[in-house]
């Protein structure tokens, strides 16, 4: 599939995804906002698996809008600003999921299948490489 990371770059964004969920929880613990709320939010963002039942690619977007960094930062600035601790508590939980995705190897989806991530081909099947891709392959 054409839009995926491989090699050495991939695994440097894993690895930046392992720091954004270490240093997430580490500032998370500097806020004392509980552990407890911690561990009850933190699949949160998994909700959007929901979008799927309407079609790959509704569950692309869905997907995408929880797990992209985004939302989370505008949490981050807002509980600053504001000050709002929760909001801050929210942005950072946010982030550490995010984070953990990541370093996972579960990217941003495309719309072609749950599948497909910008960090490569994830599932049981992650190795087997589809015939467009193949054949993309072999005209270049």
């Amino acid at each position: 599939m054409l839009g995926e990371t491989k090699g050495v770059v991939r695994v440097v964004l894993r690895l930046e995804g392992l720091c954004v969920l270490v240093a997430a929880s580490v500032a998370y613990s500097k806020f004392g906002l509980g552990w407890g709320t911690f561990a009850l939010f933190f699949l949160t963002p998994d909700i959007s698996f929901l979008g799927y039942l309407a079609g790959p690619k509704i569950g692309a977007v869905s997907y995408n809008l929880a797990h992209s960094y985004s939302g989370a930062v505008a949490c981050l600035v807002a509980g600053l600003v504001l000050p709002a601790p929760t909001i801050l508590g929210i942005g950072l939980i946010w982030c550490a999921h995010i984070g953990f995705d990541r370093a996972l190897g579960y990217g941003l989806k495309y719309s072609d299948g749950f599948s497909f991530t910008h960090l490569g081909r994830i599932g049981r099947f992650s190795e087997i490489t589809s015939n467009s891709a193949i054949s993309q392959d072999t005209t270049q």
